[in-house]
């Protein structure tokens, strides 16, 4: 099934929804995919400087190990095409205007957006205003 590509329907369906529980951004040097399994990453990248992953706050608190901020997930529902145009551009631009830093992952079906745990509420009450 092909995702929307136009923003107007994209930005209408998006029906930005609070991912359970907090986040965290770790990274481990000479690390590569699939390394550290047992942390319950979401997501993970490979940089040159290591490997990042998204993984529970609880995985890092009981593993001891070290992270910057906290963050709440938030997944737009609507399934948007990869090749899209557009539509992190508008949501972006809306969480800057609110001082919301964002951190956008895109998965096949959805864009998932981290925001700081603090300003997860406003950062769903100010995408939903996208939606009108």
């Amino acid at each position: 099934m092909a995702g929307e590509r136009e923003l107007k329907k994209l930005l209408k369906n998006m029906s930005p929804t609070l991912m359970s529980g907090e986040y965290v951004f770790v990274t481990f040097e000479n690390a590569r995919y699939g390394d550290h399994a047992s942390l319950q990453p979401i997501a993970a990248f490979t940089e040159a400087e290591g490997l990042t992953l998204v993984i529970p706050k609880s995985e890092a608190d009981n593993k001891e190990l070290g992270y910057e901020s906290t963050f709440k997930g938030i997944t737009l529902k609507v399934h948007s095409s990869l090749d899209a145009v557009g539509l992190t551009a508008v949501f972006s631009q809306k969480l800057s205007d609110h001082a919301i830093s964002a951190n956008v992952i895109a998965g096949y079906f959805h864009d998932h957006i981290f925001v700081p745990s603090k300003d997860a509420e406003r950062a769903i009450s100010a995408l939903s205003e996208l939606m009108n």
